[in-house]
């Protein structure tokens, strides 16, 4: 029996059409199992994206690092002092931890905490002031969307330039007007605008970084008076070492510089982007695994409706299939027969699940998108091609699968005793 025989198709649809209710409700199960599949999919990666929009591109394999109270008197320092990092302790760590890929040190200035610290012309707002090196944007990228970053030149020279955020532009400046080459007044000094970044996070992240200015780290120095000081650092790893590695050897050196007890875990706080980003793949990785197996089963359950329904469908075509045998039918067109019929049907129920699914997905993203909610720990829910093509595949092995102890059922049938089923 050829696969495309008109014949055998009017038939199928023909048996179908028999008993509508019956047909429904079997391409139904199959239908919902695939639906949810997709649905539990798209989920599970809205929010994988949700929480890897938080942290934008910011390198994987990076640490922060900074300065605490002590814990333990040592040297003759009491317990609880306080220190600082200085400008040496770069030259440092970059002359004695080789594993080191990218360092960047940040400093903050003073003022901004509701205080209006920065002025143009008639404008005055409170801003947040960040003294920056260059490797800083290659740690924890911004989006420049006009002019440039912080150079080594800038920071040699300790000159008076500046990279603004997109909200202090709109602050600052009137729509359109042009920023590069223009000043803003910084604590009572001036700084020419040299760029313009947006914020690859989300939401109230990407608000607060757009309302930043960054300057080179020296030329804050110099102008808040800051002497030599260094607030924390960023430090990224070489990509054949883990930044664990780093992690350990930065602390203790630093502990080593400024006369902390090798045992005070408590002197310098760090965080690890390296470990949090682990668990976080892990969690989605588990929350994958969590999803396939509730979506698998409920589409076997499906499966199994219609392998059910394919049993009564050829309990009630006995005397039919009898006459077929027969009239010469052989055992390989019964069972293609049957077969098709059951692929047909969850084919056709999991094609629209699937498409169902993705459209449910689609308008979930477009109504986040235009109502403006929030997507710090949800955002654009999708799913991945291969996936759902997968997906859909399990499902026609299935049908056929569901189709053949139906099928077998069904040759098994000796064509006198079919032909006498009453």
């Amino acid at each position: 029996m050829k696969l495309f025989d008109i014949d055998k198709w009017n038939e199928i649809i023909s048996t179908l059409k028999k008993n509508k209710l019956r047909t429904f409700f079997t391409a139904f199960g199959v239908f919902w199992g695939i639906f949810m599949l997709i649905i539990m999919l798209g989920s599970g990666k809205g929010l994988d994206n949700g929480v890897s929009q938080g942290m934008g591109d910011m390198a994987t394999n990076s640490m922060f690092m900074w300065t605490q109270q002590t814990s333990i008197p040592f040297k003759g320092f009491p317990r609880g002092r306080r220190f600082n990092f200085n400008n040496g302790d770069t030259e440092a760590l970059l002359s004695n931890i080789s594993e080191i890929e990218y360092i960047a040190p940040k400093l903050r200035g003073w003022g901004g905490n509701g205080n209006n610290n920065v002025i143009r012309k008639d404008r005055t707002a409170a801003f947040t002031i960040q003294g920056n090196y260059p490797d800083y944007n290659l740690i924890d990228p911004m989006n420049i969307i006009k002019g440039r970053y912080i150079n080594e030149i800038d920071i040699e020279n300790k000159r008076k330039v500046a990279v603004i955020g997109q909200r202090v532009y709109n602050e600052m400046f009137e729509p359109g007007e042009e920023a590069i080459g223009e000043y803003l007044k910084i604590q009572g000094v001036f700084f020419q605008v040299v760029g313009i970044y947006k914020s690859k996070k989300n939401d109230q992240q990407a608000e607060r970084e757009e309302r930043e200015i960054s300057i080179p780290l020296t030329t804050l120095q110099k102008t808040y008076n800051y002497g030599d000081i260094i607030g924390h650092y960023a430090i990224t790893a070489k990509k054949s070492y883990s930044v664990s590695e780093v992690e350990e050897k930065a602390k203790a050196l630093m502990r080593s510089r400024h006369s902390v007890s090798p045992d005070d875990e408590r002197a310098i706080g760090s965080f690890n982007v390296e470990n949090e980003y682990k668990k976080m793949v892990t969690l989605f990785k588990g929350i994958n695994g969590l999803i396939w197996i509730v979506g698998i089963g409920t589409l076997l359950a499906g499966i199994i409706g219609v392998s059910n329904i394919m049993l009564i469908v050829v309990k009630e075509r006995t005397k039919e299939i009898g006459i077929q045998r027969a009239i010469g039918a052989t055992p390989s067109n019964v069972i293609s027969q049957i077969i098709t019929e059951s692929v047909f049907l969850t084919t056709l129920a999991g094609y629209i699940g699937l498409a169902t699914g993705v459209g449910i997905l689609e308008l979930i993203n477009w109504v986040l998108i235009k109502t403006g909610a929030s997507t710090d720990m949800f955002n654009n829910p999708e799913v991945d091609f291969n996936k759902a093509i997968t997906a859909l595949t399990i499902l026609i092995i299935c049908g056929a699968l569901a189709g053949l102890i139906p099928a077998k059922r069904a040759v098994n049938i000796k064509p006198i005793d079919a032909i006498r089923d009453e």
